[in-house]
């Protein structure tokens, strides 16, 4: 390809173009000047002109440099990336402490409440056993009539005091009633409260983590909620109503970062959607954050390395990439913390698309960047929840119809 080049307008050609094509290309231009100065149209004086753009004549694609490659490096096969995705879930694993889990009893399922809304759904409040000593409440949406094998999901609320009365639209902010709107939308959903909110605030006041790391002192708080959130899974496996193998989860802010460690620990999640999640490891001026010394603390054990600068030997990369081959969206947005830290986000992402490639699932990941900051805006909820109608429903429920041709009289 040859750049040529007349007065202020560069024309692309090819090389098979001959002389000919060039002196027509410079009358149809000088004719196009004649008309815009017929028209009365003031020509920019050589000062206001552009000037040549240097990258106007890069025809070759820059390489992206990223510091998330390690993901996939040296990995040259299917074969290769499911070896090296063992080690990743190993040390996943030892990030939330899993070993430190109590074990899990029988759930003993209770009903607190039973109302029927709009004449659409059931909304239960139920609680279930999640340790020997404590039960964890959640709300349980059903749709009326609802058929054997009707997808569901799980809602997980963010940092909010009264935990998933949110979600159920009961209180606050109605753009976070994920179990309302997915109801009306014909799933059966539970969102569950966080183990530090609502029925279960301490008395230090909600998401105070102090009296759980007394009792669970090598376990963390990430290990202890994303273990619950896997036995709201085994709850909505004991329904009739629900196909056990399309249940989704979804959640926005701490619930965002919770359906990726939940995604990731548990395969029985078909279909994921994280909004607004917690930023990661790496490029976070943050990141010791995750270890604080007070209120709601994520990794404890962490702490002394954190201070000394040590990351975990796995990162959100490889978090996510342990969701794959299943679909799993991520949406962000650029202004929503430190600006830095949320574009590198974004190389983050393009990076865990090597692993869906290596899993030959590249149709199942995406994400979605904005400039809504740190909110659930309705084209958010609406690319979550399209996003579980498309890989949790028949294929029937989203596929496009001609229109009809009008009868003939």
């Amino acid at each position: 390809m040859s750049l040529y080049k007349s007065h202020r307008t560069h024309f692309l050609y090819g090389p098979t173009q001959q002389h000919g094509s060039r002196q027509w290309l410079q009358s149809l231009f000088f004719i196009c000047i004649a008309a815009v100065h017929a028209a009365g149209v003031p020509l920019a004086s050589a000062e206001e002109r552009d000037p040549p753009r240097a990258d106007s004549v890069l025809f070759e694609v820059p390489p992206v440099a990223s510091t998330w490659s390690d993901l996939t490096r040296n990995i040259t096969s299917p074969e290769a990336w499911q070896t090296h995705k063992q080690d990743l879930r190993r040390r996943f694993l030892s990030l939330l402490r899993d070993d430190q889990k109590p074990a899990r009893p029988p759930l003993d399922i209770q009903v607190h409440e039973d109302v029927l809304v709009d004449g659409i759904y059931r909304r239960k409040l139920i609680s279930y056993a999640v340790e020997a000593d404590e039960r964890c409440h959640a709300y349980l949406g059903i749709p009326l009539d609802c058929p054997p094998n009707t997808p569901a999901v799980v809602a997980l609320h963010g940092t909010y005091a009264e935990g998933s009365k949110r979600a159920a639209g009961l209180i606050d902010n109605p753009d976070k009633a994920y179990l309302d709107h997915l109801c009306r939308r014909r799933y059966v959903v539970i969102a569950p409260e966080h183990f530090v909110s609502g029925h279960r605030t301490p008395p230090e006041g909600p998401y105070e983590t102090q009296r759980f790391y007394e009792k669970h002192p090598e376990w963390t708080a990430v290990g202890k909620f994303t273990y619950e959130h896997s036995i709201a899974i085994d709850v909505l496996q004991t329904l009739p109503e629900v196909d056990p193998n399309h249940i989704g989860v979804l959640g926005h802010s701490l619930g965002g970062h919770g359906s990726i460690f939940l995604a990731a620990y548990d395969d029985r999640v078909a279909a994921a959607a994280c909004n607004c999640g917690a930023s990661f490891f790496r490029h976070n001026p943050r990141f010791a954050d995750w270890s604080r010394d007070r209120w709601y603390i994520y990794f404890k054990p962490l702490r002394e390395g954190f201070l000394r600068h040590e990351l975990p030997p796995i990162d959100f990369h490889e978090i996510i990439a342990l969701i794959a081959p299943r679909p799993f969206l991520d949406l962000s947005g650029l202004n929503d913390g430190n600006a830095g830290t949320q574009r590198q986000r974004v190389l983050m992402l393009t990076e865990v698309m090597k692993a869906y490639d290596l899993e030959e699932a590249s149709a199942n990941f995406a994400f979605y960047v904005h400039g809504r900051g740190h909110s659930v805006a309705h084209e958010s909820r609406e690319l979550m929840y399209g996003w579980m109608d498309t890989h949790l429903k028949p294929a029937a429920a989203t596929e496009t119809r001609r229109v009809a041709e009008p009868s003939q009289p």
